[in-house]
């Protein structure tokens, strides 16, 4: 790996992590946040094993600061991989040169299998901690909408976050 991706990607990594702490609403079991757009550069810029190691080592990072290390940490790290890995092959797939409703599809799309992934890994959190999990399933509409909106916004403004850094990293 190129240096200058690999700081491209510390820094992606880092700036997942500070929108994890700082820009992120929780609701009970609805969160409202901004933390995914660092992968989704990564992912669209450098593919999909950038974008996995930027969802995973970012996410990593967060729940040791906030939650600490328990038994479902892994856990929850793996939907945040799991968007990078998605979007990084759909990218690659498609030469990194997506136009507007390319953009939609793979950004809409992840969010649905991370919001299900999500669900699940709550279910099995709340099972595995031993609270009560009947409540999981009552947000999901509400979680998918949220998800599709906040997708739908980041691949609206992908296009002209990749332009510049296309220019910067030499793609």
């Amino acid at each position: 790996m190129k240096p200058k991706r690999l700081v491209t990607n510390a820094m992606l990594i880092a700036m997942y992590v500070v929108l994890s702490i700082v820009a992120t609403i929780n609701l009970g079991n609805m969160k409202f946040t901004l933390d995914s757009l660092p992968i989704i550069v990564g992912a669209a810029l450098f593919g999909p094993i950038d974008g996995m190691l930027i969802g995973l080592c970012g996410s990593f990072i967060n729940q040791l600061i906030t939650w600490g290390l328990g038994p479902t940490t892994v856990l929850w790290i793996i939907p945040a991989g799991v968007r990078g890995l998605l979007i990084g092959l759909y990218a690659k797939h498609h030469n990194f040169d997506m136009n507007f409703k390319q953009t939609q599809l793979i950004t809409i799309s992840s969010a649905l299998v991370v919001t299900a992934l999500n669900t699940v890994i709550l279910y099995a959190d709340a099972w595995i901690m031993g609270y009560h999990y009947a409540a999981v399933f009552v947000d999901v509409v509400l979680r998918i909408l949220v998800g599709v909106i906040i997708a739908f916004v980041f691949g609206a403004i992908l296009p002209h976050i990749l332009k510049p850094l296309k220019k910067i990293s030499g793609k």
